[in-house]
């Protein structure tokens, strides 16, 4: 899931919001969609976030409890109870979501107003600081609205539960629709939205306009096969051979033919006689059918001399080459010792070797936290990622690199300022997202960072232990993120 800031959020619940939302990742593979932090689909207060999924549409709505709670009972219709006391909001409000609930009908009512036939609607209703276990009753889950403390593990839930759509809406509806409810929101390329699970096409044009080039295009199909048609006319000449039984007096002309046969095998090497046979055919008496038809089964034997000849000579030559090779031994071990160098690099008397590298310009697609945000606000030109494996101090690390590059020096510095800050974000490791690591998959939680800016380029290093656990300011782990920086990534 994709998520776009817009706005401040209301409630002191939606920092667990958006972090939750944030554990999702980036992408299809959980749930997909772009949720759209701060939005006012309303007109009125900002809601938490308003999720635009491929199946469905989620509004996410944050209600502050005065206290936290072990245990929630949050019936929608009646009073609710935070560990056996009761909850009251309001003078008129049955319980605290009462104004959640119907912001959260105005909010369905614009979306239904703006796109008809969106799909499926629900409402999350997040409550906090805390609560360890909310009790909705049976029915209310029955409906459209759920009331959970927002962790990756709810919020998942309830997005698979509420978005239960038969098929995907389409790039175009999506950017539709979040254009109807976030104006601001930055445009969305094509790829992007495709990454998230949406469909190329709409449920109006599933196949019938990609059936119409194909359509046009077969009749071309047998108009080019009538000249191989012709072709089988050939073996029709064949049938001239039927005549020899039945001239029993011309069996003694058997040894006159292999004296016309001589020079034919020269001929045949000529393309001449594959254009001529057709118009021989046609043009001469009978008789010299069963010429034509033997100087045909030449040509194949000729062919097949000459190949004969060619496997020959290519044996020679090769096995030549092999006895000129055996005669020089050392030139093979050269190239032999010389590919390691390009895997395996040392600095500062810490060897890193190479366990995978890409570079691409999908900036925003393998960031996280903030460093994503501030992607998709001004994406880079290229980011090309590196993953080694090292040895530090005699213990195994892992480390990953990311070379951001941007179209001016400015962008790069606000980027580094948004990556240089305390639980901003970063960018995803390659060896993790392809599965290259060998052996124990590292885990770049309390890792070492450093980072460093170069003109429009900005680089990030994060180093841990394998296996864990890492502590940013461990002596060996930040010795060995000050030497990857100097790291060739070529991507």
């Amino acid at each position: 899931m994709r998520l776009v800031r817009l706005a401040q959020q209301p409630s002191r619940v939606a920092e667990d919001v958006r972090a939750a939302l944030a554990s999702l990742g980036r992408g299809s593979t959980v749930v997909g969609g772009v949720a759209l932090i701060g939005a006012r689909p309303a007109d009125e207060r900002a809601v938490e976030a308003v999720i635009v999924m491929p199946k469905g549409v989620i509004i996410v709505i944050g209600v502050d409890l005065p206290d936290p709670a072990l245990k929630l009972e949050a019936p929608l219709g009646g009073p609710w109870k935070a560990d056996g006391w009761p909850l009251v909001h309001g003078d008129t409000s049955i319980n605290p979501a009462t104004d959640a609930l119907s912001l959260s009908a105005a909010c369905t009512h614009k979306i239904a107003d703006v796109a008809p036939g969106a799909g499926p609607i629900g409402t999350i209703i997040a409550v906090g600081p805390y609560v360890e276990t909310v009790d909705q009753p049976p029915s209310d889950l029955a409906g459209s609205v759920r009331v959970l403390y927002p962790t990756a593990t709810t919020m998942l839930a309830a997005t698979v539960s509420l978005a239960t759509a038969d098929r995907p809406r389409s790039v175009q509806q999506a950017r539709e629709l979040i254009a109807a409810l976030a104006p601001d929101a930055p445009p969305m390329p094509e790829e992007m939205l495709l990454g998230e699970g949406f469909s190329a096409y709409s449920d109006e044009e599933p196949t019938i306009v990609r059936e119409n080039p194909l359509v046009a295009i077969a009749p071309t199909v047998p108009v080019r096969h009538p000249g191989k048609a012709k072709r089988p006319a050939k073996p029709a000449t064949p049938p001239a051979p039927p005549a020899k039984p039945v001239q029993p007096s011309a069996a003694p002309v058997k040894p006159v033919a292999p004296v016309r046969q001589a020079p034919l095998p020269v001929a045949a090497a000529a393309p001449a006689p594959a254009a001529q046979a057709p118009a021989s055919a046609s043009a001469e008496s009978a008789p010299k059918a069963p010429h034509q038809s033997k100087t045909v089964k030449w040509l194949p034997l000729a062919a097949i001399g000459l190949l004969i000849v060619l496997l020959v000579a290519a044996i020679t030559v090769a096995s030549g080459g092999d006895d000129t090779a055996s005669t020089q031994p050392p030139p093979p071990p050269t190239p032999a010792t010389s590919s390691p160098p390009p895997s395996s690099s040392a600095v500062e008397n810490i060897q890193f070797t190479s366990r995978a590298s890409a570079a691409d310009q999908k900036c925003a697609s393998h960031a996280y936290g903030d460093v994503q945000a501030s992607l998709q606000r001004t994406s880079c030109t290229t980011v090309k990622r590196a993953s080694f494996a090292s040895s530090i101090d005699g213990r195994a690390a892992a480390v990953t690199v990311a070379v951001v590059e941007f179209p001016d020096t400015a962008l790069a510095t606000a980027f580094k300022a948004a990556a240089d800050t305390p639980g901003g974000g970063g960018i995803l490791d390659l060896a993790t997202e392809t599965n290259q690591w060998q052996g124990d998959v590292p885990v770049f939680e309390g890792a070492a960072y450093q980072s460093s800016q170069d003109g429009n380029s900005v680089r990030l290093i994060q180093v841990v232990w394998v296996p864990g656990p890492s502590t940013p300011d461990d002596p060996g782990l930040v010795r060995g993120a000050k030497a990857a920086l100097e790291l060739p990534v070529n991507g």
